[in-house]
């Protein structure tokens, strides 16, 4: 009985190792990352309108900062006014649980030079407030700094996105011819099936 308890208690125990190991917490990684946006004016509509990203190192930061910077990638991220009451969108320091940043724009290699990038948004993107951020992540894959387009608070630099409604007029227009060549069609078949039976009737 002893034996079995330890060799559970030994299974829990690795459990929750195996869960911890590797772990990343948002409040552990340094912001050295400077991002940029720019959009047109007004609301941004999804599948039309484009956003231009440009993120790079702080050149302010000392040499080597950036030395285990293996991999850049680059996400849009739900502003705290479209996460409120939204638990699918809720921010959690621990990474692996982080609802914030759901879409990602791109992943290149880490480069020292400053990048920029043209992005069109997806149409699957909902209408919502959003910022863009920045991950450094390093050779094993976990992320070690960030930066965003917006303060620690969240709240400038922000941008509306308007999702598509999926409604079209040419959609709507052949939805009702298609409606009315079936109204069409079921009368004519029903005058030729009455006229039949009218011939019918009278051989």
């Amino acid at each position: 009985m002893a034996t079995r308890g330890i060799l559970l208690a030994s299974l829990v125990l690795s459990c929750l190792i195996q869960a911890c190991y590797g772990a990343v917490l948002f409040s552990s990684l340094k912001k050295t990352l400077q991002v940029t946006t720019s959009t047109k004016q007004g609301v941004l509509q999804s599948g039309e309108d484009k956003i231009t990203v440009t993120w790079g190192l702080n050149q302010s930061l000392p040499a080597g900062t950036d030395s285990d910077y293996k991999t850049i990638e680059v996400t849009l991220c739900y502003a705290p006014i479209s996460q409120k009451d939204r638990a699918w969108r809720k921010t959690e320091d621990h990474l692996n649980k982080d609802k914030t940043c759901q879409f990602k724009l791109v992943e290149r290699p880490y480069n020292k030079s400053l990048q920029t990038l043209d992005w069109i948004i997806e149409r699957d993107v909902p209408t919502a407030t959003y910022f863009v951020r920045a991950y450094a992540f390093n050779a094993d894959g976990h992320e070690v700094a960030y930066g965003q387009s917006t303060n620690d608070q969240k709240t400038t630099n922000l941008f509306e996105v308007q999702a598509i409604s999926g409604r079209h007029v040419s959609l709507d227009i052949a939805s009702v011819c298609f409606s009315a060549f079936s109204v069409v069609s079921l009368a004519f078949f029903f005058f030729i099936e009455k006229r039949k039976g009218k011939t019918t009737q009278q051989k």
